[in-house]
C-alpha cells in the first residue's frame, strides 16, 4: 500500500526540499554588480592599482599643498637670491644637484633661489585642477551631442559630425595661444591667474569633446538597436525615457574609461602651452613654466629640468596606466 501524501518527508517539513537541494555548509550563490565584478578585476592589476596609489597621491599633494610646504619646504615665491644660496657669477644654486639640502629638498632655481620643491607642489594644483576640468567640460559637451547625434540620426547627426570633424582639424595649440595674447586680465570677477586657467580649461575642454563625442555617438548607434530597447519602445516608452533609463546607464562604462584616458593629454597639453608662455602667468607655480625657464639654464643645473620633467612624467604615466586598467576591467573583452 502507497503511504498517504501527508506522511512524506517534503509534505510534513516545507524546508525538507531545500535542504536536500543545497548540501549542508554551501553558500548560496550570491549576485555581483558591475561595479563589483569591475573592481574584482581591477584589483588583479598591479600595474594599474601602483598607478591608481600615485593617482591618489598626487591628488592629496595638490589638495593639501599649503600644509606639505608649511611643514617641508618654503613658501614658493620667496626668493632665497644671496651669496649664501646663488653664485653671483653664473646665478646657479651653491652646492651639489642644485642646491639639494635638507632645507631645500629638490633644490633652488637657478637665478632667484625660489625653493623648488614648493613650486613643484603648487604646480601639480595648477595641472590636475586644468586636466580633470578640461576633461568634465569635453565629457559633458561630447556625451550631450553624441548621444544626440546617435539617437536621433538623420540631419541632426550629420550636423553634429561635421561640426566634430572642423573642431578635430582645428589648430588648438595656436588659437589657444592667440586667444590668451587678447584675452582681458579681468572677467566675471576673475584676475589673473584665475583667467587663464578659465581660459585654459574652456579651450582644452572645448577642443577635447570631439574625440568623446565620437565614441559615444558609435556607442548609442550600437545601443539603440538592441533588444531591451527595442522592447521599451514596444511598451510606450517616449524618448525621455529611453535616453536617461536605457542609454545613459550604459554608456558611463566607456565614458568613465575615456575620462581617465583624457586627463594625463589634458596635463600635457596645459604643460605645453606654460612651457610656451600661454598658459598660467608667473608667479604662479607651473611644471610647464618651470620647464621653459630651464631651457636656459639646463647647463648650469641640469637637475632644475629633471624634476618638473619627471613630475609629468610620473603623473601622466600613473594616469595612462590606471586608465588602462580600468578600460580592461568594464569592458574585458576589448582588452588586449
Amino acid at each position: 500500500m502507497t503511504a498517504p501524501i501527508h506522511d512524506t518527508p517534503a509534505a510534513a517539513d516545507p524546508t525538507a526540499t531545500a535542504d536536500l537541494a543545497v548540501p549542508a555548509g554551501a553558500k548560496a550563490v550570491e549576485g555581483r554588480s558591475l561595479g563589483r565584478i569591475a573592481w574584482s578585476r581591477l584589483k588583479k592589476d598591479k600595474l594599474a592599482l601602483s598607478g591608481g596609489i600615485v593617482v591618489v597621491f598626487l591628488i592629496l599633494v595638490a589638495v593639501f599643498a599649503p600644509f606639505i610646504v608649511d611643514l617641508l619646504g618654503h613658501p614658493p615665491n620667496q626668493y632665497h637670491d644671496s651669496e649664501k644660496y646663488i653664485d653671483p657669477l653664473t646665478s646657479a644654486p651653491v652646492g651639489a644637484r642644485g642646491g639639494m639640502s635638507s632645507d631645500f629638498l629638490f633644490g633652488l632655481e637657478p637665478g632667484t633661489g625660489r625653493d623648488v620643491f614648493s613650486r613643484v607642489v603648487y604646480g601639480a594644483r595648477i595641472s590636475l585642477l586644468v586636466g580633470f576640468l578640461a576633461a568634465v567640460v569635453a565629457v559633458v559637451i561630447g556625451t550631450v551631442l553624441g548621444v544626440i547625434a546617435g539617437f536621433f540620426g538623420g540631419w541632426i547627426d550629420a550636423v553634429i559630425s561635421r561640426v566634430m570633424d572642423m573642431l578635430l582639424s582645428f589648430p588648438q595649440l595656436l588659437f589657444t595661444i592667440a586667444l590668451i595674447s587678447v584675452v582681458p586680465t579681468k572677467m566675471f570677477g576673475i584676475t589673473g591667474t584665475g583667467v587663464r586657467m578659465m581660459v585654459l580649461i574652456t579651450v582644452i575642454g572645448f577642443f577635447g569633446w570631439p574625440y568623446v563625442g565620437r565614441i559615444v555617438r558609435g556607442q548609442t548607434l550600437s545601443l539603440r538597436e538592441r533588444e531591451y530597447v527595442e522592447a521599451a519602445r514596444s511598451l510606450g516608452a517616449g524618448r525621455t525615457y529611453i535616453l536617461f533609463k536605457e542609454l545613459l546607464p550604459n554608456l558611463i562604462a566607456p565614458i568613465t574609461v575615456y575620462m581617465t584616458l583624457m586627463i594625463p593629454t589634458n596635463i600635457l597639453t596645459e604643460a605645453a602651452l606654460s612651457f610656451l608662455g600661454a598658459g598660467v602667468k608667473p608667479p604662479t607655480a607651473s611644471w610647464g613654466q618651470m620647464l621653459s625657464k630651464a631651457v636656459q639654464t639646463y647647463e648650469l643645473d641640469p637637475m632644475y629640468m629633471i624634476i618638473p620633467g619627471c613630475a609629468i612624467f610620473i603623473t601622466v604615466l600613473a594616469f595612462n596606466l590606471f586608465g588602462d586598467g580600468v578600460r580592461d576591467a568594464l569592458d574585458p573583452k576589448g582588452s588586449r
